[in-house]
């Protein structure tokens, strides 16, 4: 390995994370001069411009900042996993990047078009979609109070059945039961 003039190679990277979970800004400033340059080399050989490679690089430590928490030595090392952060990053912008697509003035123009009619038809959908959510109401607040909240956890807070168990302190069984019956009244109340 090549050690640079600013790479220090007894550089600890858990303690610096460590560091930067407890807000060391510091840290972040030490951790930034000796990996930076090589960063943006990996960031560069992903994304190929220098301009989108600095704004993966800016990207990267706002996230080692922000989530250096996450960080478990267990699973690998400090340095590996910023490396891993900044590649991700990188591989996501070239994502982005491919999705994108230039047109010309009179695509633009048809395309502008097609929303436009879109939206229209999605104003009406809106309409029919409150009078089905005012229909869905009536019919939840039908239900037994227990059933409602257990279709309400699963299905509006995305609570696993074991969650809901726990929350309602209920057993796991009663509360697919509940679910099942549940969303079977709400079917027929519905139709």
């Amino acid at each position: 390995m090549k050690i640079t003039p600013d790479t220090d190679p007894s550089f600890d990277y858990e303690q610096t994370l460590s560091r930067c979970a407890a807000g060391d800004r510091q840290a972040l400033q030490n951790l930034y001069k000796q990996e930076s340059h090589r960063l943006l080399g990996v960031a560069m050989r992903i994304v190929r411009q220098r301009q989108q490679a600095e704004d993966v690089l800016h990207d990267a430590f706002l996230a080692i900042w922000t989530q250096a928490a996450r960080f478990d030595a267990t699973l690998g090392s400090g340095r590996g996993w910023i490396y891993s952060v900044t590649r991700n990053l990188a591989l996501n912008s070239v994502r982005r990047g491919a999705r994108e697509v230039s047109v010309d003035e009179e695509t633009a123009e048809a395309l502008d078009a097609q929303t436009s009619v879109e939206a229209h038809h999605q104003l009406a959908d809106a309409f029919e979609m409150r009078a089905s959510l005012g229909r869905l109401n009536d019919c939840l607040s039908r239900l037994e109070p227990a059933r409602r909240n257990c279709i309400l956890y699963a299905y509006v807070d995305g609570c696993s059945h074991g969650e809901i168990a726990e929350r309602t302190q209920t057993p796991l069984g009663t509360v697919k039961a509940w679910i099942k019956r549940g969303m079977g009244s709400l079917r027929e109340c519905m139709a």
